[in-house]
């Protein structure tokens, strides 16, 4: 209590010291102070402990506002000597703007970065600056920023060119060099010099303050309570649940404040959860720290002095206050800067700034936060001060000691449990992106050593050899493991800009770091061995993924490290002879105890070692290998092989050693494909994709096949290929004399023979790869961009890619760029999307030829994709189906001798020996993916020699002679046949009709063969023609029989076919409304003359039980599946507040239809009892599948949903179908005889007289019609079925009238005619309601049905017995058109003066009409004189009629209605307004009535307006109608048209709405960034989604902030735009919902959710008009249901948290 009575107690107190108090007097006290430190202090100790913390909920307003006028306002005074009002403004104007913008970037925020200009992709311009600036003509990538970072408009080294906007462009005129503190006088630089040392010390000591009940010397209060603070901090270990469930436990909270309280602390780092005494507030800390230790390390808790919490409050707001004073003047920058880095009294290392970054890991979050925006507007600002922060020049390296090369600053930051980007050590990307900071640090500092070395020491756990080791990790180890990853992030910041001059130190240091370099590649050489598992499966899959990570992480340091090297030779030989030795080195220990062997084969031999893949340790990690590859190439590539031999070890290579590790690593992958090693479990198999995936194979696979060309073109090719055939374990099959009989003989397991299959298939291509993978820069002739067009050829032949594909398909470089636009567009034609699909990519057929089937990055599956794809392309062209190898680049001359590969004796064997199989294929021991490739070999064997021939000019000896050693046969004794003679013995061989076009290409390519078989080869051809010539005639012959045969049929059986045309369904209303019994002239749809269409049979088909029946008044019930929803898509008024669902009388609907209900329909028929047992077991099926999952699915049984039986369609109810013309007239006749009474009467009596009445319809139909009527009413009202209240009537005839006018508007928004256009699915829902409408007060209670007409009528004519009629102004007229006809029959049945109930009909539709017009004509503005317009005689009288009424109008109401001149702008207003109530009458009658529509409404004539009127029998000059009763209608006297509502305008460029996101705050946690803003479609408010700060309570559940607006925007039903994520979301209801497209797309065509590839995004204008559609069809819930059926993961997302 204490504490509550001392809180009101301070303040008044407070006040009077307040007004005495004046911040010039303090300013002036503190000038004349000779101890300025201690004055401070002890004005600080005095009142910080007054304004903030006295009690246990903080008032951020009054502290701000007290904290300015006492503490603030004092230092501000004293800085200027004068008010700072004036003072601050003059340093402003006198400052020169500094050049760099440096706005630092909210979360959200927008950020561009120019894909062409940027030095790295760490640079980015903000809004403003990119708007003004050039990049904005280039391709450039739109991210929005995690918050902190700034822009670097102005920073010359961050863009290639155009570094400024035009706002931050430098001034000619200005000496840019000046010292910035000239402007300011020496008095003021030391006054500002004191003020910002003191105040920065204050706020270090008291952010890095550890104490938790004491102060440091000097702020000691002078009166000390005894109040304290139980203070929780947050960490990344703990999730907000474990949070909210602990603070409710330990502090007696509700859930509620639970979740503000972790909200907070999750914001801010840190949130007081107690305010008390000491006792009470350790009692909650020890509950916290109990319940969160048992898992885990306990959450932070301390209990801090209430002084101590004012003190680091203070702390931070005057770091905010030094961020705000230094925006004023670049010499208090500069000022602030020097007092920062200064060191103090301790020496080295003990600057204010050195202090704050070595406590960094023990700050929390928001002090964090806002000491990181200071150091950036400050010293990250001044390029002087940013190197001199990064390397000072008295080698105190203040950056190095926080950054990670620091071990003491970065095992901090390991141990650290927050996110990276709240860590000091996220600044690192401010310092290591500036090149000529990078350099000067790895000079002078030895940076790269230093990073590299910090990351090693980190990775203790190694194996004997060695290599690291990583066994199954703790979760703790793997979470310092992601710490340590970061350490790559800075190396690849210090190595992105390359190097253009090299001085001999950068040399010295960069070597010295590759050489650290290389001691971690050395560990990772050979790390993860795997052995193959025989007999039984491995039992733990091993840990793989440490290892890929770690490789992926280095992909680009390794790649950037080669770049390095290639842009100096002396650099370039050094590395390579230091890559050189440490493989020996790593080789050296792995040769032991393997046997030398010797292989001979074809007269050839070898010696090597023997060993087996499937036997010994084997690993796929290779990195020193790879790296040598990677610089080997290099050395051709820049000619330094040719042109310094003798400083390069090449002689000392041994090409055995080279390839030998590269060619296991590959003959693991293809033993994996031929399911040998099934039993090592998934691990190796995720290995072997990850070898092969574009995220690694640049590093890996490619420099694998590179190091065995390498090693190839230094060796014998015969012996190079034993030892490929050896590892392969196929040695034995091609090396015994008799391989090609034998071998097919053998009858061994079957298994061996399908893996020795698929092992030599892998092998022809392994070799193919080596000699024809020549598109590396170095190892063939070409450019880089060869290489990249070559993989865009290739995935395009697989089929058609977006660009998004395209790109997730190509390797990305460190700026995750692929290289793709530079070619993309000599390669491929670009098709636009539709208003689905996204654009693609089409290979140019030109580029065809330079497709190759096997090409090295080619999965097996997209192998065969992209065969079948290019056979069928060639087909299609009437070409042959071979798909020859395309003619290949020269290779480079380091290379040169891998030619010989395809003419050594020991491939000619291979190919021979396969070859022979072929043609006796009588063991099956081959496949004809084998011959395929073997062929492709000859083929590629045969252009390489044309080439050769062809490019030699002089008439030297073409070394290359391949069709000579093809046609010769094997030598004596075994004499075997050659490989051309094979060819030809295939080439009519009957099992192999798919390669003949390939052995016929071979054969026209290959050496000339004997003229005989070129006969027989053009024989076959003639005869192939022949045949298929042959083959059309006979074709057309059969067509041309069978046409004669239909016209024949139909000419005899024309009777036959007039019949069934006639007895065709009426509802595809076509047939009559052409057939000739009516003239057009006397279609009309309501009134006397209505033109019935005689009686027709009505026959229809159970979708369920496939019957057919007749619909008849007194037959089994028939419905149509259908869905009622309310909707407020026409609304025209959201503000209103909804009503209360059981008091609300829904009789009169006001215009602004500020919700209605809608039903639709997906038009499928069944039996009623049909359905009723369909939806039983849906219902039954759904209880017990809840028993098994606690699930929602896409409908809601409890509410009566199910899906269409036949199209799945979401629907909650069932329409009945009534005949088109129940027989009322007789049933009527003889009712009216027995009822005399008329419905004036029935008031007197005190009996219902409707149990006279005999209803028409049979009990299932009556059923049905109480079905629909309830459900209608429940959804409708949002309340409990109840068949009896009067108001389901109603609810009924409002959903037809709203689906009516639903319909009718988006009719005129497609621009399509009344009648004719829709589908028949609406078709049948409409003529459905009217029906039914016009039935359903026989299924309610008749006396309040007959009450319901009543009181519509007596709000057209005065009755004074009914007491509470609406004014005519809030009358939706369609609505009373609609009741009053249906509720008409009721009244109708008791009528016994002979009125037919079409004569009243008409009589009631005049009256509403005339209605109509005067609400038109009350709600009209006065006319622009713009629109006076002459017309002619047609219209003279309409107009001077309507001036008339108006007149008339004016008399009654007084001077209320404007003077109105023109009787044309009148005219204009009526026949506007009323056109959509006539359009919406008319489709009413003509559903009601079944009358047919005139062929004038079926499609876009002029005459609309009479046809209209006269197919509702009206004159076309509506005023006749009150004219003609004028004596009736004027004692009845006492805005239009609607637009059509439509969802918000968007912006074109998508980063307008990301802005607009960004600066959105949370309304709920004070002005908190939101983190997922939201764009409510329909009404444009802004929203707070999925979050627990704006969740709100509806009916008794909690839910997000867009569930909650559904209900109020949209009556449960929702269109959001997910802004970060670039999503639409759909929600209807709490437990549904989906994403769907946005309808912003890139200049690809593809749109981009979740905003990763970062393309500028433009609105797609269709594709929004199609959300629109799907919104004004009401189809969102359908197209949820449909989503959700198709994609089983949404139906577990909790839409109501969005």
């Amino acid at each position: 209590m204490a504490a509550a009575e001392s809180d009101r107690e301070v303040p008044s107190a407070l006040c009077t010291e307040f007004l005495n108090f004046s911040a010039k007097d303090t300013a002036s006290k503190w000038l004349q102070a000779t101890d300025l430190y201690k004055e401070v202090y002890q004005h600080l100790a005095c009142y910080v402990p007054k304004i903030y913390c006295l009690g246990p909920n903080l008032n951020p307003q009054s502290e701000d506002l007290l904290a300015q006028l006492l503490l603030q306002s004092p230092l501000e005074w004293y800085l200027c000597g004068e008010d700072p009002s004036m003072g601050l403004v003059k340093l402003e104007q006198n400052n020169q703007p500094s050049q760099l913008c440096g706005h630092v970037f909210r979360v959200g925020e927008p950020t561009y970065s120019c894909r062409e200009c940027a030095a790295d992709p760490t640079c980015v311009l903000c809004m403003q600056c990119f708007l003004g600036s050039v990049h904005k003509e280039h391709r450039y990538r739109m991210t929005t920023s995690g918050g902190g970072g700034f822009c670097d408009c102005g920073d010359t080294e961050a863009w290639k060119k155009g570094p400024y906007c035009q706002k931050h462009e430098p001034n000619i005129s200005d000496s840019c060099q000046e010292d910035p503190l000239a402007h300011l006088s020496p008095d003021m630089v030391a006054r500002c010099y004191n003020v910002f040392s003191i105040v920065l010390r204050y706020a270090v000591d008291m952010l890095t303050w550890e104490k938790e009940d004491e102060l440091p010397p000097g702020l000691e209060p002078p009166d000390r309570h005894d109040t304290y603070y139980c203070m929780l901090f947050n960490d990344e270990v703990h999730t907000y649940e474990q949070v909210i469930y602990t603070l409710q436990k330990a502090v007696n909270c509700t859930q509620k404040e639970a979740v503000s309280f972790a909200t907070t602390v999750d914001r801010d780092g840190r949130k007081s959860v107690r305010f008390g005494d000491f006792a009470f507030c350790d009692q909650a800390k020890s509950v916290i720290v109990r319940n969160t230790g048992r898992q885990s390390k306990p959450l932070r808790v301390q209990v801090m002095h209430s002084s101590v919490v004012a003190h680091q409050c203070f702390a931070l707001k005057v770091l905010q206050w030094l961020g705000h004073v230094i925006g004023y003047s670049d010499a208090l920058r500069r000022i602030l800067c020097q007092v920062g880095l200064e060191n103090g009294p301790e020496g080295e290392n003990s600057s204010l700034v050195d202090t704050l970054m070595l406590c960094d890991s023990k700050m929390w979050k928001g002090a964090r936060n806002v000491y990181h925006q200071l150091l950036m507007s400050s010293l990250l600002m001044d390029l002087k001060y940013k190197k001199l922060f990064t390397y000072p020049p008295t080698h105190t390296p203040s950056l190095l000691l926080f950054l990670p090369p620091s071990p003491r600053r970065h095992s901090d930051y390991v141990k650290d449990d927050h996110d990276r980007e709240f860590s000091v050590t996220d600044l690192s990307v401010q310092m290591f992106t500036v090149p000529s900071l990078a350099r000067m640090l790895i000079i002078e500092e030895n940076l790269m050593t230093t990073i590299i070395k910090t990351f090693v020491d980190h990775l203790r756990h190694r194996d004997l050899q060695g290599r690291f080791q990583f066994e199954r990790y703790t979760t703790q180890q793997a979470f310092r493991f992601r710490r340590v990853q970061s350490l790559i992030g800075d190396l690849k910041y210090v190595l992105i800009s390359r190097p253009t001059e090299w001085s001999d130190q950068l040399r010295e240091k960069f070597l010295e770091g590759l050489d650290t370099f290389l001691e971690l590649l050395k560990c990772m050489q050979g790390m993860d061995p795997v052995v193959r598992q025989v007999g039984q499966h491995i039992e733990m899959e091993p840990e793989w993924e440490a290892a890929f990570t770690l490789q992926m992480k280095l992909t680009h340091i390794i790649s950037m490290m080669q770049e390095w090297c290639a842009t100096d030779e002396r650099v370039l030989i050094e590395a390579y002879k230091k890559c050189l030795t440490a493989l020996t080195h790593c080789h050296s220990g792995f040769t032991d105890g393997e046997q030398p062997i010797t292989l001979s084969m074809c007269g050839h031999s070898v010696d090597t070692i023997r060993y087996c893949v499937s036997q010994e340790k084997v690993s796929i990690h290779l990195p020193v290998s790879r790296l040598l590859a990677g610089l080997h190439v290099l050395l051709s590539k820049m000619e330094v092989a040719y042109r310094f031999p003798e400083q390069l070890p090449l002689s000392e290579l041994s090409p055995p050693m080279l390839i030998e590790h590269p060619l296991r690593c590959l003959v693991l992958c293809a033993q994996v494909h031929a399911g040998m090693w099934r039993r090592n479990g998934f691990s190796l198999v995720n290995q072997i994709y990850y070898y092969h995936n574009v995220k690694c194979r640049v590093e890996m696979f490619d420099k694998d096949l590179i190091m065995l060309q390498a090693g190839a073109s230094m060796m014998d090719p015969n012996h190079f290929l034993m030892i490929v055939l050896s590892r392969f374990e196929l040695y034995h099959i091609f090396s015994s004399a008799d391989c090609r009989k034998r071998y097919n003989r053998e009858n061994t397991n079957k298994d061996v023979v399908q893996q020795n299959n698929t092992l030599i298939e892998e092998m022809l291509h392994l070799i193919m790869m080596v000699v024809g993978e020549r598109f590396e820069a170095g190892v063939g002739q070409v450019e880089g961009c060869d290489q990249i067009k070559r993989e865009i050829i290739h995935q395009l032949g697989i089929r058609p890619m977006a660009h998004s594909e395209l790109v997730k398909a190509l390797p990305e470089n460190e700026n995750k760029e692929t290289g793709m636009e530079r070619v993309i567009d000599s390669v491929a034609l670009f098709k636009k999307p539709g208003v689905t699909g996204r654009g693609l990519y089409e290979l140019r057929p030109e580029c065809a030829s330079q497709f190759n089937l096997y090409f090295h990055h080619y999965s097996r599956a997209d192998q065969s994709k992209a065969e079948e794809a290019q056979r069928k392309l060639r087909r299609l062209k009437g070409e042959d189906t071979a798909l020859p190898p395309p003619v290949l680049p020269p290779f480079c001359p380091l290379f040169a001798s891998l030619v010989n590969i395809l003419q050594c004796d020991v491939l000619l064997g291979m190919l021979g020996a396969v070859l022979q199989w072929a043609v006796e294929p009588s063991g099956g021991h081959w496949s004809e993916s084998m011959l395929q490739r073997v062929l492709h070999l000859i083929g590629m064997a045969l252009l390489e020699e044309q080439q050769q021939l062809e490019n030699n000019s002089e008439d030297h000896d073409v070394s290359f002679n391949f069709t000579l050693k093809m046609s010769r046969p094997g030598e004596a004794p075994s004499n075997t046949a050659s490989v051309l003679a094979l060819l030809e013995n295939l080439q009519n061989a009957p099992h192999l009709e798919v390669h003949k076009d390939m052995i016929r290409w071979i054969l026209k390519v290959g050496p000339q063969p004997l003229p005989s078989l070129l006969m027989v080869c053009d024989k076959d051809k003639a005869e192939r023609k022949r045949k298929a010539e042959m083959a059309r005639l006979r074709r057309e012959k059969i067509m041309a029989q069978m046409s004669e045969m239909q016209r024949h049929f139909i000419n005899e059986n024309k009777e036959l076919f007039q019949q069934s045309l006639e007895e065709l369904d009426a509802s595809t209303s076509t047939s009559l409304e052409h057939s000739p019994s009516w003239s057009d002239a006397s279609l009309v749809c309501v009134g006397p003359r209505c033109s019935r269409p005689g009686e027709k049979r009505q026959v229809v088909t159970c979708i369920l039980c496939q019957e057919e029946q007749e619909i008849r008044a007194d037959g089994k019930a028939m419905v149509l599946a259908a869905f009622v929803q309310r909707s407020t898509v026409m609304s025209k008024n959201r503000k209103r507040p909804p009503h209360d669902p059981e008091r609300y009388d829904p009789l009169f609907m006001h215009p602004d239809l500020s919700f209605g209900t809608h039903t639709s329909s997906c038009g499928h028929i069944m039996h009623s009892h049909c359905w009723q047992r369909y939806f039983e077991a849906v219902q039954a099926k759904e209880q017990r599948r809840q028993q098994r999952l606690r699930v929602h699915t896409s409908y809601d049984v409890g509410n009566g949903e199910f899906l269409c039986p036949l199209c799945e369609c979401l629907s909650n109810t069932v329409i009945p179908l009534l005949p088109r013309q129940p027989a009322l007239g007789q049933w009527l006749e003889t009712c009216a005889q027995q009822i005399r009474a008329m419905h004036s009467a029935h008031r007197k009596l005190g009996f219902d007289i409707s149990a006279f009445c005999r209803s028409p319809y049979s009990t299932t139909i009556k059923e049905m019609l109480t079905t629909f009527g309830t459900a209608t009413y429940k959804v409708g009202l949002k309340v409990h079925p109840n068949e009896q209240d009067p108001r389901v009537p109603i609810m009924c005839w409002g959903s037809c009238a709203y689906t009516i006018q639903s319909i009718e508007r988006l009719l005129v928004d497609e621009e399509k005619p009344l009648f004719g256009s829709l589908p028949c699915r609406q078709d049948d829902c409409l003529s459905s309601l009217a029906r039914f409408g016009s039935a359903c007060w026989t299924a309610a209670s008749q006396s309040s049905v007959q009450g319901h007409f009543i009181r519509l009528l007596a709000a057209l004519v005065p009755d004074p017995q009914v007491e509470t009629s609406p004014c005519i102004l809030d009358i939706d007229m369609l609505h009373l058109l609609v009741s009053a006809v249906l509720s008409y029959g009721s009244v109708h049945s008791q009528d016994s003066s002979g009125l037919s109930v079409d004569a009243v009909h008409l009589h009631i539709f005049h009256l509403v009409t005339v209605a109509h017009t005067v609400q038109i004509l009350l709600t009209s503005g006065p006319g622009e004189a713009t629109m006076e317009q002459e017309s002619g005689g047609g219209e003279r009288e309409e107009e001077e009629a309507v001036c008339r009424l108006y007149n008339t109008l004016k008399t009654h109401l007084g001077s209320s209605l404007p003077e109105m001149s023109s009787g044309w702008h009148l005219w204009h207003c009526v026949k506007l307004g009323i056109l959509p109530y006539l359009r919406g009458a008319a489709l009413f009658f003509h559903h009601l009535n079944g009358v047919p529509s005139p062929p004038q409404l079926l499609g876009a004539c002029p005459n609309q307006w009479e046809a209209l009127c006269g197919y509702l029998s009206l004159p076309s000059n509506l005023l006749q109608l009150y004219y003609s009763h004028l004596d009736l209608m004027e004692p009845l006297l006492k805005g239009f048209p609607r637009e059509s509502n439509s969802l918000i305008e968007l912006p074109d460029d998508y980063s307008a709405l990301i802005n607009q996101a960004s600066s959105f705050t949370c309304p709920k946690s004070g002005g908190d960034k939101s983190r997922a803003p939201t764009l409510c479609l329909v009404c444009g408010t802004m929203l707070c989604s999925q979050s627990y700060c704006c969740q709100t309570e509806l009916e008794g559940e909690d839910v997000g902030a867009c569930t909650a607006h559904t209900f109020v925007c949209g009556a449960g039903v929702g269109i959001f735009l997910r802004v970060r994520e670039s999503q639409v979301l759909f929600l209807a209801g709490k437990t549904k919902g989906c994403f769907y497209a946005p309808p912003y797309l890139d200049d690809y065509g593809e749109t981009d959710q979740g905003l990763r590839r970062g393309n500028p995004l433009h609105l797609c204008r269709e594709r929004y008009r199609k959300i629109q559609k799907l919104w004004r069809q009401h189809s969102i819930t359908e197209e949820i249901g449909h989503a959700q059926e198709a994609n089983q993961t949404l139906v577990g997302i909790d839409w109501q948290h969005l």
